[in-house]
């Protein structure tokens, strides 16, 4: 099924954005933690990932420094702005209307036929 489930436009940026509200993260681990939490349902490519990071860094909603991750390898990593936090509580937002307004129409029961 994770090949079934493709991500839509614009919310790739959104998972990030919220991986990182918990603190600053290297891209792998970002891309691992939204396949942990998708129960294996949502995996991003490498090239997905860093085009997203890297279009959020210009935008000014993460910030990246230099690190060295757990295995003791220089790695990028990438942090939260106070713009990114703002961005991410109003992209939530529009996500959860969007996503409840497309719930209520897969519901939907047939109308009555005359």
């Amino acid at each position: 099924m994770a090949d079934d489930l493709g991500l839509l436009q614009g919310t790739l940026d959104l998972l990030v954005l919220k991986v990182l509200a918990w603190g600053p993260l290297h891209g792998y681990a970002v891309a691992r933690w939204i396949k942990d939490q998708s129960q294996d349902a949502i995996t991003v490519e490498d090239r997905a990932l860093y085009l997203s990071l890297h279009r959020l860094e210009e935008r000014g909603w993460v910030a990246a420094e230099w690190g060295v991750s757990d295995s003791n390898r220089r790695a990028k990593y990438y942090r939260l702005t106070p713009a990114g936090r703002r961005q991410l509580r109003a992209r939530i937002a529009h996500w959860t209307s969007y996503a409840d307004a497309v719930f209520r129409i897969i519901r939907a029961e047939a109308p009555a036929r005359p």
